[in-house]
């Protein structure tokens, strides 16, 4: 893959995770679940503040 397609990937994963950290906070903040598939892509309805506390410990 050409360098500049990798800094683009790069920053495209960035603003991803960036959204999704911040879809988590002002989820948690209203108590409110969200909607994530397991590994076997069975859907589940998460409390934001779970998935919050679960992103923290890695």
């Amino acid at each position: 893959m050409k360098p500049e397609n990798i800094e683009l990937q790069n920053k495209i994963i960035e603003g991803a995770n960036k959204a999704y950290l911040k879809l988590l906070v002002s989820s948690a903040e209203k108590n409110q679940s969200l909607v994530i598939t397991d590994k076997d892509g069975n859907i589940q309805h998460v409390p934001a503040k779970e998935l919050l506390k679960k992103l923290s410990e890695k």
